[in-house]
């Protein structure tokens, strides 16, 4: 079976790969000729998910999957959500995001906050929902180089250190992607058998 990440990100795209049975062949954007900067104009990140997936299978004609993640932080009313990855601009600079989450959260007690990941994927003809999630926190400052985004500033629930200072297999092994991504899994392989 084929089926396409609607992902340009090689990391992204490699840390799947590692995942998925061998029955399944994963390829990228790139692999299928999309160079496309496919337009997320949705209002949740299910809309996202599903807009960039819809996108590769009604233009490519290949079954796909897609991701859409957001920091939902409860003093902030859910914000960023949907707009994490350009909170502070259009230049989508995870440093400016950071510095603008923290600016907003200063002298607030209440720093509870949520990962969310959802996953649609298109496979012959039907449509399927995964979702991961992971509790935590937003720390006072930025602490740690690891990861990308926002993980220097959320500490997941039951951890001392950040997304930031975790090392990758750790991080991968409880994050919101990596909870929506096995879900996905499990579900492909019981497609393949």
């Amino acid at each position: 079976m084929k089926i396409v990440f609607a992902t340009h990100n090689p990391n992204k795209l490699k840390e799947v790969k590692q995942l998925l049975p061998s029955s399944i062949e994963l390829l990228s954007l790139d692999d299928i000729g999309c160079f496309d900067e496919i337009p997320e104009t949705g209002d949740t990140l299910e809309e996202n998910a599903k807009i960039k997936a819809d996108y590769v299978t009604n233009n490519y004609g290949h079954s796909c999957f897609s991701d859409d993640t957001g920091l939902l932080i409860e003093a902030l009313n859910g914000a960023p959500g949907v707009y994490s990855a350009r909170y502070a601009g259009g230049q989508k600079n995870a440093k400016d995001n950071m510095t603008k989450v923290l600016t907003e959260l200063k002298g607030k007690t209440n720093r509870e906050a949520h990962f969310k990941t959802v996953i649609h994927l298109n496979l012959e003809g039907g449509s399927h929902i995964f979702e991961g999630i992971v509790n935590g926190s937003i720390t006072e400052n930025v602490v740690g180089v690891r990861g990308f985004g926002y993980d220097p500033i959320f500490k997941p629930k039951g951890f001392a250190e950040t997304f930031g200072e975790l090392p990758a297999k750790t991080k991968n092994s409880i994050s919101h992607r990596g909870r929506a991504v096995q879900k996905l899994i499990a579900f492909l392989k019981t497609q393949t058998l």
